[in-house]
Parts: C-alpha cells; structure tokens; sequence
C-alpha cells in the first residue's frame, strides 16, 4: 500500500490493512473433542487474530446440509473460508503449530520471529 500524502508530510507510513478471518468450526454435539476444539480454536483466534475473525460454530447432527455442502468428513473440522486460500483442519485444534499454519500465520519463534517480522 503507497503512503498517502497526509502520511508522507507527517512522516508517518500507514500499516497494511490486516486481513479478516471467516472461519467454520464443525463439531458433533457436546462430546468432550467437540468442546476441546471449540476452546482451542477460540483460544488462537483470540491470541493470534484478535478483532479480526468471525467463527461460526456448527454443529453436524444440527445442521448435516451444511456440513454437506461444504464436504465435512470428519469432525472437529474447521474450514478456513477467507481469506483464500479455503483450508480444511481435522482434529481437536490443540497442535497450535498446525492451526497457525492451517491459518497462514506465523508461529510464534518461527523464521519471521527470528527476522523480527511481526
């Protein structure tokens, strides 16, 4: 994004707009792997995109259309909708690692830590 001229005579660069998260979180009622993934995944999204994702959580037995539509196979499933590209995560979500980088995001002492690169 090119600074606007406001920003350039104030000496001020604006920062990139970060991108919002659409997310759905498929789970099978209120089994214990069900309720683990819903606060892992709630967990995350609060460290790591605060203020900037929607989650939707969607229960299978309650809604089996939607999970049909959007081919759930296995559940916890949650599908990374935008921004693109979709991504589909199997399990409990309690690997951080795997979600952040399910998510696109860096983990946290990865290679863009060490550059100092937020």
């Amino acid at each position: 994004m090119k600074p606007t001229a406001d920003d350039t005579r104030s000496g001020r660069q604006r920062r990139p707009r970060l991108a919002r998260y659409a997310l759905r979180l498929y789970v099978t009622g209120t089994t214990a792997r069900s309720i683990r993934a819903i606060q892992n995944v709630r967990r995350i999204c609060d460290r790591y995109l605060r203020g900037r994702y929607d989650l939707e959580v969607i229960d299978i037995y309650k809604n089996l259309g939607l999970a049909r539509l959007d081919q759930i196979v296995a559940a916890p499933t949650l599908v990374k909708r935008l921004p693109s590209p979709l991504r589909k995560l199997i399990g409990d979500m309690s690997d951080e690692r795997r979600v952040l980088a399910g998510l696109d995001l860096p983990a946290p002492g990865g290679v863009e830590a060490q550059h100092g690169i937020p």
